[in-house]
């Protein structure tokens, strides 16, 4: 119980800051219908408690499982390490809540078609992460190679399909995926005789994937239609019954969306550890402490499964709505450059509410050994995503081509990495991966989605694209602030 009050008074911290601002701004610049403001409040709410509920149950089960699976993985090694990088890869990918978000909003491509190619991209770039940690490759090497061609493989992509490719690979690492992933990596590293010093990487390795297996796909298949926004047509009156209406509309999807995700990773677990391993159930020590095991990681994933469903609810219903008419509202007004700064504060409020930045942010300050403080991180990259945000927006303004943006900034964050300690830079493209989560799909894209609409802009090339941004400035940030700490002990 005391656990679960630290979570919640976390979670109204994280918050409360983009709930004042987004108040501020619906009663001042740009007057927001009382309905929608109610609609806001109980979807912040809904993602207080969510997000509270979410990341206490992560620590309790979606870390140890994901440690479970990874110390089974290191044991066999060869051909049967690649076939469950692949397996799990896909598994934990396949119903990822903030890929779901983008992918309904995504013009021309059925959902399924983008989740299950994406899902693809995962698996195998998670195998390919676990060979460049146990072959000890430098992880710079892999960035390089591998960016590589994934900006000669830009060159032949449709235009309208490219910021989507990006933006894929940034919506993969979110609050299901992160959790697992991170602890798999920890896993392999020390199976390894690494140690501390290749903890981190794999979320970076498997934002890669999506993005070329995204592109392949857009080689073979040309999108066409438009942007669909899923916006509620609410009522202006009886609003408690408006409320409860909505919610009551999103609740199933969600439980069910779910569900679908936990499932997979809960199985994948329980096959491994009750058959694979070969858990001595009958030895009464062993008995003990595999039924304590079992009720805390049940309990964990209960947690897990009820505080998703709300966060996702409170972002979908309440989020969504909010992002889309403020950045169409901002876009109309006389002076619309208005959009950048705003749209910077927004960035760096919104990224201390994503499940997955809460979950990074602890592990880092404990691999580090307190090195890197959550305040550090959390700062690093709220400045980041806030550089983005500003970077979208003028994209949406002046509809300059993504490829001038992603290019020269993934030059200077592979550029850095010759510069920075390498857990820094293994931190960095990390980071990059985990802020963009469902609020940013849920919230910040429909802004620019909004505001792309409002000025008459091609959406699929203005307005996508800014989870890709959202990924990329982070590396570059987080790198800065390896440079502070390059002569620590901690990282030589």
């Amino acid at each position: 119980m005391r656990n679960l009050k630290v979570k919640m008074k976390e979670a109204i911290l994280a918050v409360a800051p983009v709930t004042i601002v987004i108040f501020l701004l619906g009663f001042t610049v740009v007057p927001m219908p009382v309905d929608v403001l109610m609609l806001f409040l109980v979807g912040v709410g809904f993602v207080v408690i969510g997000l509270g509920i979410f990341t206490l149950g992560a620590e309790m089960a979606m870390t140890p499982m994901g440690e479970s699976l990874g110390n089974y993985i290191v044991k066999k090694k060869g051909a049967f390490m690649i076939f469950m990088g692949l397996i799990s890869g896909f598994i934990i990918t396949i119903a990822e809540p903030g890929l779901i978000v983008l992918a309904e909003q995504v013009p021309g491509i059925p959902s399924l078609t983008l989740i299950v190619t994406v899902a693809a991209g995962v698996g195998v770039f998670l195998a390919i992460a676990f060979l460049r940690t146990v072959l000890n490759i430098p992880f710079r090497y892999v960035l390089i190679v591998f960016y590589g061609l994934l900006f000669v493989l830009a060159i032949f992509v449709p235009g309208d399909f490219l910021p989507i490719s990006f933006d894929s690979g940034g919506a993969t690492t979110g609050s299901m995926t992160v959790p697992f992933i991170m602890a798999l990596g920890v896993s392999v590293a020390r199976s390894n005789g690494n140690g501390k010093s290749d903890n981190f990487g794999l979320i970076a390795i498997c934002s890669i994937g999506p993005i070329i297996a995204v592109m392949v796909l857009g080689l073979i298949y040309t999108p066409t239609g438009a942007v669909t926004m899923y916006l509620m047509d609410i009522p202006s009156h009886d609003y408690a019954n408006m409320l409860l209406a909505e919610f009551l509309v999103v609740l199933p999807v969600y439980i069910w969306d779910v569900s679908i995700s936990l499932a997979p990773i809960v199985f994948l677990f329980t096959v491994t550890k009750l058959f694979a391993m070969k858990l001595k159930i009958f030895a009464a020590k062993s008995w003990q402490v595999g039924l304590n095991q079992a009720i805390k990681i049940f309990v964990g994933v209960v947690c897990t499964f009820g505080g998703l469903v709300l966060f996702l609810a409170g972002a979908n219903v309440g989020f969504l709505l909010m992002g889309n008419l403020l950045g169409e509202r901002l876009a109309s007004l006389d002076n619309n450059w208005w959009l950048i700064p705003i749209g910077m504060i927004l960035g760096f409020l919104v990224i201390t509410a994503e499940p997955a930045v809460q979950v990074l942010n602890k592990q880092v300050a404990e691999i580090t050994g307190g090195a890197v403080s959550r305040r550090a991180m959390s700062l690093s990259l709220a400045v980041g995503v806030a550089i983005a945000i500003g970077l979208s927006m003028l994209r949406v303004l002046t509809h300059i081509h993504i490829i001038w943006v992603l290019l020269p900034g993934y030059l200077v964050a592979i550029g850095l990495s010759f510069f920075v300690p390498k857990k820094f830079t293994s931190i960095a493209f990390d980071a990059g991966g985990v802020a963009s989560g469902p609020l940013t799909s849920a919230f910040l894209l429909p802004l620019a989605i909004g505001a792309s609409t409002a000025l008459g802009g091609n959406v699929a090339t203005d307005a996508f694209g800014l989870i890709a941004m959202v990924a990329l400035t982070p590396l570059i940030t987080i790198q800065i602030l390896g440079l502070t700490a390059r002569h620590s002990v901690v990282y030589k």
